[in-house]
């Protein structure tokens, strides 16, 4: 009996690895080698042609001496910031409204969404269309000529609507999904206690949806810190560096002026303030999750 169980056991192990080992190594070969190895090249100097050449922090230590480094970081967190915000109450009041049952809901949630699920590359060829100085649908409706993505005053605005537009539809679900989860008994009780909407969705509301915004708000912000399809299609940077980010200028280092040990030097620190920032995120979560012990 001992012996059968024993195999039993060994037999369910065996079918248990067999099914976790095909993750396991995608895990191994894909993120945790590429990772140590990019990280060793931080270290180096190397253009993919000639030799490695170990130079110490140099590459750090050339990066956050240079004023372009700091150009690009303070773009990365205007866009980040202001995406991170329009990108949370705007998807938070649709939902709001959404959720009062008005008619076409979901007509409504299905238009939403679309966008989200649309491939970067249309929605950005779109866009670029919509925005095109000569043609475009703006300056044809509003009867203007403004160089919307080649006048650096307009270049980052444009992008951080077309983030947000992109971004609605999915934080809008998440939200549709927290509304569904708070007890209507609570709600109710507010309004028989002669509460208004406004007073309700304030003190009620929010509160028993606070994981749910902390939540939207940290992946949001994750996600803005890395973005790269909508900059690469749009405006690659310019005009004159005005949306020039970090991670684009990961791709711009590596494979445009083979500077490969600079551009993972770039990554990493970029992955130091991603990290701080969860870190702080998660430290403040008692502060901003009710009943968060």
């Amino acid at each position: 009996m001992d012996n059968f169980q024993n195999n039993q056991k060994r037999n369910n192990t065996l079918t248990a690895w067999m099914f976790i080992l095909p993750a396991v190594l995608g895990t191994f070969i894909f993120i945790i080698i590429p990772v140590v190895c990019s990280f060793s090249l931080s270290f180096t100097d190397w253009d993919l042609l000639n030799d490695i050449k170990f130079v110490g922090l140099d590459n750090y230590k050339n990066i956050l001496t240079d004023g372009l480094f700091w150009k690009m970081l303070g773009n990365t967190f205007v866009y980040a910031i202001s995406v991170s915000v329009f990108g949370v109450i705007i998807p938070l009041i649709l939902a709001s409204m959404l959720n009062n049952k008005i008619r076409g809901s979901e007509f409504y949630k299905t238009a939403y969404f679309i966008p989200f699920i649309t491939p970067m590359i249309v929605i950005a060829l779109v866009w670029q269309w919509i925005f095109d100085p000569n043609i475009g649908g703006i300056n044809t409706l509003l009867n203007l000529h403004v160089n919307w993505l080649y006048d650096k005053a307009f270049a980052m605005p444009v992008l951080i609507v077309v983030s947000v537009w992109k971004l609605i539809g999915y934080n809008m679900i998440i939200f549709l999904s927290g509304f569904a989860s708070i007890n209507q008994e609570l709600l109710e009780a507010s309004k028989i206690d002669g509460a208004n909407s406004f007073n309700t969705f304030r003190h009620i509301t929010i509160p028993l949806l606070s994981s749910t915004i902390f939540f939207v708000i940290v992946i949001t912000s994750i996600s803005s810190f890395q973005v790269f399809d909508l900059i690469y299609m749009m405006t690659e940077g310019g005009p004159e560096n005005s949306t020039m980010v970090l991670v684009y200028s990961i791709y711009k280092y590596a494979f445009e002026y083979f500077d490969v040990g600079r551009a993972s030097a770039i990554a990493y620190v970029l992955f130091a303030i991603i990290f701080i920032l969860v870190l702080c995120q998660w430290k403040l979560r008692k502060k901003m999750v009710y009943n968060e012990e």
